[in-house]
């Protein structure tokens, strides 16, 4: 294809940062926007350059010029508006979370491999230059066999119950707004878990607060996932080895240093100036996998995909925290 035709699947903020960096991109084109309300789809059309606006979402996906659509609504609606697209014949690329919980992540993917249309979690973190630097230094073995990760995403939001954090129905609570992020990047370096423990506070409205977690394999490596709607911290990534080890600072999902330290000394590495709001790597990748005839991204397994939903369902069985769709 020539260029490749988005039909954006939402109006708020999150489809906005996202279509800011498809407009930047060689090749791609904002065809379309649909959102429930027709003014509302219209004032962000005209805004971000979309081609064409639509006030119902099925209208959106079974645009003809539309190639692939962007899932830009909250978790909760994820699966009903993934598998409108897929059943009217759309690829999706599904903004984090990619669902509610791995039940109902099974079932969009179910519907993609059936359909054999293109499918992806949007989570961009493991097309960072830094974590993807952390991948290679481990598979060389720079600091000799991994031992444990510690890896922390937090950020202090004022509670209100109306607020989408806090809102059961919308998908609210720490793990899949923040800590599916460490959660991602951390079975990136150590895969699938073997056991999970978890423990931490609810809010008022019974969403998950804070989240401590620690995932223990088989051959003793563990790690500690941190997560918090409640405060906000410094702190990144961690990952000690049998012969050094390699801290990511100063946040997880933005990290811009990372350091390696061994007998031999310290190495830093600086992260590339990342051009746009950081997407443009994962857009880079739908658009090579459609050209190349891929159903789903190696960097972003849809096995993973719906392996860290289930062990994110594990940890909030264990504090309590459940949602209406579950």
């Amino acid at each position: 294809m020539d260029a490749i035709r988005w039909g954006i699947l939402g109006a708020g903020g999150i489809a906005a940062t996202v279509s800011a960096d498809i407009t930047a991109l060689p090749g791609h084109v904002l065809h379309a926007v649909g959102a429930r309300d027709a003014d509302r789809a219209a004032a962000f059309a005209h805004r971000h350059g979309v081609h064409r606006s639509y006030g119902s979402y099925l209208e959106l996906v079974t645009d003809p010029g539309v190639d692939v659509v962007y899932i830009a609504t909250t978790h909760a609606q994820h699966q009903e508006h993934a598998l409108l697209a897929l059943r009217a014949g759309k690829p999706v690329l599904v903004e984090k979370a990619f669902t509610l919980n791995a039940a109902q992540a099974r079932d969009v993917v179910a519907e993609a491999r059936l359909r054999r249309l293109f499918c992806m979690e949007a989570m961009w973190v493991r097309f960072h230059p830094l974590i993807r630097e952390v991948s290679r230094l481990l598979a060389d073995g720079a600091i000799g066999k991994v031992v444990a990760v510690r890896a922390d995403l937090s950020k202090r939001f004022d509670f209100d119950p109306a607020h989408r954090l806090f809102d059961l129905d919308a998908g609210g609570g720490a793990l899949l707004d923040l800590g599916v992020y460490p959660a991602a990047v951390v079975w990136t370096w150590l895969g699938r878990p073997d056991t999970v423990q978890a423990t931490g506070a609810l809010a008022p409205t019974g969403s998950d607060l804070s989240v401590g977690m620690q995932w223990g394999y088989p051959d003793g490596r563990f790690a500690q996932i941190h997560t918090s709607a409640a405060t906000d911290s410094p702190f990144a990534a961690l990952i000690t080895g049998t012969r050094g080890w390699i801290s990511l600072e100063p946040r997880l999902h933005r990290g811009r240093r990372l350091v390696v330290h061994t007998a031999d000394g310290d190495v830093e590495h600086l992260a590339p100036a990342i051009a746009g709001n950081g997407y443009r790597a994962e857009l880079e990748e739908v658009a090579r996998c459609l050209a190349a005839g891929e159903l789903e991204s190696p960097a972003v397994p849809l096995d993973d995909t719906i392996g860290i939903l289930d062990v994110l369902d594990d940890a909030r069985r264990q504090l309590g925290a459940r949602y209406p769709a579950d």
